[in-house]
């Protein structure tokens, strides 16, 4: 099949089929189609209702070219060249995000600028699809929903492939490099892999390093052994003790009363 292919290319077939000789394998050589596709215009049962595509008038073949082709049924027509369009190259626009996935750009953004400080704002804007000044919200921290935002990685996340971002750090470190701006000691520490990113809490609180050991301090245990070192001083060898009633003038007063009212009650006829 044709490399370059006309423009309307079905169309341009229906117009083939209905007014030229050209052979099946013809037209579909020049129109970038399946042979069997073009068939089938031929027959009516592809491409109902299209209105044939003049690639004479509109510039895409001459003359000569087409009565050729049809003179000679081994010969493959040639779309007609233009100079202009010589190294003209179609122009990539923004890539484009699944409307699923464009809440989460932001939080891959945020991972993007954490991690990967040497990227620019165009590369982070190819990888994920967003736009320079979203990008240099998130970098300056004014973004409106930057409190709630938390880093994710893009190729978890599905916007960006793990080849095409290492493609883009390495091209960043190369340019750092031939300017002389090494990355620091901070920046290198930032960079972590995806399995490292992920398995990261993001709800679990950071403790600097020179406070490590310090979350499990506690001062039960110094309680604990105060109380054991307290000695109980008192004197436990008769333990039937413990269990006798306290023994006052009051508690003898009560028995002796109790027992003069049982014996008047008994004296009674």
């Amino acid at each position: 099949m044709a490399e370059n292919k006309p423009i309307m290319a079905k169309a341009t077939a229906v117009w083939l089929c209905d007014n030229t000789t050209l052979t099946f394998r013809q037209i579909a050589e020049f129109c970038g189609m399946h042979e069997l596709e073009v068939q089938g215009i031929a027959d009516g049962d592809v491409a109902q209702g299209v209105k044939g595509f003049d690639p004479v008038a509109n510039n895409q073949l001459t003359q000569e070219e087409l009565d050729r082709g049809m003179a000679d049924p081994s010969h493959n027509l040639k779309l007609k060249f233009y100079k202009a369009a010589v190294g003209e190259e179609k122009r990539r626009g923004p890539r484009y995000t699944p409307l699923s996935k464009r809440q989460d750009r932001p939080a891959s953004i945020f991972w993007l600028v954490k991690f990967h400080p040497e990227l620019a704002d165009s590369q982070i804007s190819k990888l994920v699809g967003t736009t320079k000044p979203t990008i240099q919200a998130i970098r300056e921290r004014t973004h409106w929903n930057i409190n709630n935002l938390e880093p994710i990685d893009p190729v978890a996340l599905g916007l960006c492939k793990q080849s095409e971002l290492d493609a883009a750090v390495q091209k960043a470190n190369a340019k750092r490099a031939a300017e002389g701006l090494a990355m620091t000691d901070d920046e290198r520490r930032k960079l972590v892999s995806t399995e490292s990113s992920l398995g990261a809490d993001p709800s679990e609180p950071k403790i600097p390093a020179s406070m490590a050991g310090l979350e499990t301090f506690s001062l039960s245990e110094t309680e604990t052994e105060s109380e054991e070192e307290v000695e109980d001083t008192r004197d436990v060898s008769d333990a039937d003790s413990f269990f006798n009633l306290p023994d006052d003038a009051d508690a003898r007063n009560d028995d002796e009363d109790e027992t003069d009212d049982d014996s008047d009650m008994r004296s009674k006829p």
